[in-house]
């Protein structure tokens, strides 16, 4: 049995040699069944891709995974938010991979909010209402602040800002895509150059400089104009902000849902860990964290059949 994750932009999978996380971005037309192709076996399969905009609706998006998922593993079932496993392609089965790392993590952790930030959106999974949970779309976890758009390197810098002050000086910021949130995080040391997997936005280096540089363009700069310390303002003020609004989500679903601790997941594991004071999920389970729905998929469905 191997656990998929599927995403818009990663491909994550776990088999008993590990974990094994493939860049894969489904708008651009990557290679989804070839990389599928030397994973023998059953798999447990969650994804989130379908919200990938090559699909003009979710439900176009969820066929075609299924489909092409099946081409590579024919005996592939699909989790869903009805936290029930399919087999054919049903509306149930969009961004359902949350709901699984829920279903896996909520009789250890049951006093415990799951915040798994990713390279795109942060969860924040109160582990205390698991069947409270099924059912929930993206648009309704939006509105419950248990989804916040915003992760450690896709998001554009200028979605969480409309200004920063740079020496004193309000200074609004241009809204293209100039700087992701991975150049923020790279010039402030809570990433390494390894860690930044998705392309610049300007796909150019992924070095301090280089990072340097695109965060100065946010404000319609070079380097030479602003100075380095500029841009590691803008990066600096990015941060407060992103750390403030999921630092929101999460306070307002430990009280929403009576839980009395936090435990952390995803690449942005460490650094939130620190920012709450609280442990990783890394900790207690290894490695695996990293890829942790896809994991979390296998050990649902592993448990299952070993009740069947």
């Amino acid at each position: 049995m191997i656990g998929i994750d599927i995403g818009g932009a990663n491909l994550k999978i776990v088999d008993d040699a590990g974990v094994h996380i493939h860049y894969c971005p489904l708008w651009q037309g990557a290679p989804l069944a070839g990389l599928l192709e030397p994973y023998a076996g059953s798999a447990a399969v969650v994804m989130s891709g379908e919200l990938a905009d090559c699909f003009s609706t979710k439900i176009e998006g969820i066929r075609w995974i299924v489909g092409t998922v099946q081409e590579a593993i024919p005996d592939a079932a699909f989790y869903g938010t009805d936290a029930a496993f399919h087999t054919r392609p049903v509306p149930g089965l969009a961004a359902a991979n949350w709901l699984a790392s829920a279903d896996y993590l909520r009789e250890e952790y049951a006093d415990a909010v799951l915040l798994d930030v990713g390279s795109t959106t942060a969860d924040v999974i109160p582990l205390t209402r698991f069947e409270d949970l099924k059912g929930l779309t993206d648009t309704r976890r939006l509105q419950k602040q248990y989804l916040v758009y915003t992760g450690m390197l896709r998001t554009n810098v200028a979605t969480l800002l409309s200004s920063v002050t740079l020496d004193g000086t309000v200074t609004p910021v241009s809204t293209e895509y100039f700087a992701a949130s991975a150049d923020a995080h790279l010039v402030l040391g809570h990433i390494a150059p390894a860690d930044y997997t998705c392309p610049a936005p300007d796909n150019g280096e992924k070095t301090v400089d280089a990072a340097l540089r695109r965060l100065a363009r946010v404000v319609c700069a070079d380097i030479d104009e602003i100075g380095k310390s500029g841009a590691h303002q803008v990066a600096r003020q990015f941060w407060e902000v992103q750390r403030r609004v999921i630092g929101r989500a999460v306070g307002r679903a430990l009280f929403q849902g009576d839980a009395e601790r936090v435990i952390t997941a995803g690449i942005g594991a460490d650094l939130f860990a620190r920012e709450l004071g609280c442990a990783t999920l890394a900790q207690e389970i290894g490695e695996v964290s990293d890829a942790l729905p896809a994991y979390a998929v296998r050990e649902v469905a592993l448990r299952r059949a070993a009740c069947d």
